[in-house]
């Protein structure tokens, strides 16, 4: 037995093979050198080590003193081990709370899903959670986090709906196309809360497949609203003045608000096609056209501008479709004319530049379209009551417009075709609406914008109309004419101009009557808030008041989902199916608002 082979391991010394008769060694057993019994050995040494400590102490306790020193290191690495094991992890609510945080940043700011997958955010959430082991979520979760998210705050707002506070609601719709050349249907809800706040939010964008005839466009317009279940609460639909949507909206059973936006923008295409600013303004679209075809001439017109002393802005190319943008190629050009005549001055090139004659057209036209883009700019809010706002604002365009003894043939000829086509566009518009919406906002309650013999009839209609809703609510379903609306802080004192004569007392009795004899509020403050602490004494003429304020003067509302949509629905994500598209642009929406 002395001859055998040793085992090797921790019993090494201890143990060895057993020897078989013929010679071979039996690596299945191994023999106690203390006592001669024989183990079966399956390369494990609990058991050899359990005889030794149980038969054999002193012999166990040898055998563990000469491993100590093989030992150490070992231990050493299993300390560490356990070290790194104590690191901080974040517990599963802050892992759950950290993925609805990223769920919902990626829904309110219009990021792809598939960033948690992006390795830099996945390091920028290891240091900030200070946990190193830390994973994002995968798309999967993020995808149901959204749609979850998305399912709340559509119930939430399907109550708030439900509930009698608001009594109507006016919505905005239009049609997009998005990058993948896909149609879509946007609406936009708006109406006033008990509290007197001016909600505003995105109903739907929905994926259309047909084609955008009237008939068609009705039928979506009320698929919405039973959706939503507002189809005997809506009071106005707000949409451009295409002949489909006109169409559409004499096939329903609601008042019509075209885009006063639209109708503005429109008029100001109109006459600059067909005024003495024509020729100038080509030379304008070549000296712009110049500049952007050729970075070496922007540098340079970088470095003059520099040398001026002036900001180093781009040329602004104008965009028919592009609201304003013809003032803003003006206007940026006389702003940098002697940069741009000194670089041209350096180069080589065929254009014509204006003659100082027509850089006085130009100074002309931007003080004509001043006037404009601030009008477009204030009825195109949905933050505040504008409505109200679209007479005095019209009023004072038809003031900007006035000839005078100084205009020269051009500016006549343009101020005579200005007045002509946008007294045209609005002949057919919803004018008796905007006039009792004006009557019921105490900042313009005077009707100082409307002539002195047309003030009496918006009062009689007022006056009819409490007659007819006695002490019961208003029903929301009548299409004659009310609205309701929030204020805003944005006007100007000019808007007040404009009166043939001061208003006159009314023959009312009663909440009009002493309505009208109250004191107009100041232009900078806000009408609801006004309402607010009134609505307890004009009772009817507060359920009034809230429909008729509340119908945005635009559709401007439904380009702003539109312009959020386009951030979605980009190059690289134009395959999104309908469905998501939808939550997520609505979802947007709301978060944004609700921020």
């Amino acid at each position: 037995m002395e001859a055998h082979l040793r085992v090797v391991g921790p019993m090494n010394g201890k143990f060895v093979f057993h020897k078989r008769p013929d010679g071979t060694i039996d690596k299945g057993k191994v023999v106690c050198l203390e006592c001669k019994k024989e183990f079966a050995y399956h390369r494990s040494s609990s058991s050899l080590a359990y005889h030794l400590n149980a038969k054999h102490p002193a012999a166990s306790a040898a055998t563990a003193s000469s491993e100590d020193v093989s030992n150490i290191a070992s231990q050493s690495k299993a300390f560490r081990q356990t070290k790194l094991e104590n690191t901080p992890r974040m517990s599963k609510s802050a892992t759950d709370k950290l993925t609805n945080v990223i769920a919902k940043w990626i829904a309110m700011n219009c990021r792809p899903i598939n960033i948690v997958e992006d390795e830099g955010l996945t390091e920028v959430l290891q240091i900030a959670s200070n946990d190193p082991s830390y994973k994002p979520p995968c798309r999967t979760t993020v995808t149901t986090k959204i749609s979850k998210m998305y399912d709340g705050e559509k119930k939430n707002k399907l109550e708030i709906l439900a509930e009698d506070s608001p009594n109507c609601v006016a919505i905005t719709g239009d049609h997009w196309t998005s990058a993948g050349n896909h149609s879509y249907f946007g609406v936009t809800g708006h109406f006033i809360d008990s509290e007197w706040n001016l909600n505003s939010f995105a109903l739907t964008v929905m994926r259309t497949e047909t084609r955008h005839f009237a008939d068609k466009c009705a039928e979506q317009f009320l698929k919405v609203a039973n959706d939503w279940g507002i189809e005997n609460k809506i009071s106005t639909i707000g949409t451009d003045s295409a002949a489909n949507m006109l169409a559409a909206m004499r096939a329903l059973p609601y008042e019509h608000i075209a885009c006063n936006a639209h109708i503005l923008q429109r008029t100001i295409t109109v006459c600059l096609d067909s005024s003495g600013f024509v020729g100038v303004l080509a030379k304008c679209r070549k000296i712009v056209g110049h500049f952007k075809q050729s970075p070496a001439s922007t540098t340079e017109l970088n470095q003059q501008q520099v040398a001026l002393g002036k900001k180093s802005d781009q040329l602004i190319q104008d965009v028919p479709t592009r609201w304003n943008s013809t003032l803003a190629m003006v206007s940026r050009l006389l702003c940098n004319r002697e940069a741009v005549q000194a670089t041209l001055d350096q180069q080589n090139h065929r254009l014509v530049l204006p003659t100082e004659a027509e850089w006085a057209k130009l100074q002309r036209l931007e003080l004509l379209l001043e006037p404009c883009k601030y009008v477009t700019e204030l009825l195109g809010g949905e933050a505040y009551v504008s409505c109200s706002v679209v007479l005095p604002a019209f009023r004072h365009l038809y003031r900007v417009m006035d000839i005078t003894d100084d205009d020269p043939a051009y500016v006549v000829k343009f101020k005579n075709a200005f007045q002509k086509d946008l007294a045209a566009r609005r002949a057919n518009g919803n004018e008796i609406w905007f006039e009792v919406a004006t009557a019921l906002d105490p900042r313009f309650k005077d009707l100082k914008c409307l002539p002195r013999e047309k003030r009496e009839q918006v009062w009689t209609i007022l006056e009819n109309m409490l007659q007819a809703a006695e002490p019961r609510r208003a029903d929301s379903l009548q299409p004659s004419t009310e609205d309701d609306g929030p204020a805003q802080k944005k006007r100007r004192s000019e808007l007040f101009l404009g009166s043939d004569s001061d208003s006159e007392d009314g023959i009312e009795s009663g909440e009009l009557q002493h309505y009208r004899a109250e004191p107009s509020i100041s232009i900078d403050d806000c009408p609801l808030q006004w309402w607010y602490a009134h609505s307890g004494v004009y009772e009817k003429l507060s359920v009034l008041a809230q429909k008729y304020l509340a119908s945005p003067a635009t559709s401007v509302p439904c380009e702003r989902l539109f312009s959020l949509a386009g951030h979605i629905v980009q190059k690289k994500r134009a395959a999104l199916l309908p469905e998501n598209v939808t939550r997520l642009v609505c979802l947007s929406d709301w978060l944004r608002k609700k921020k």
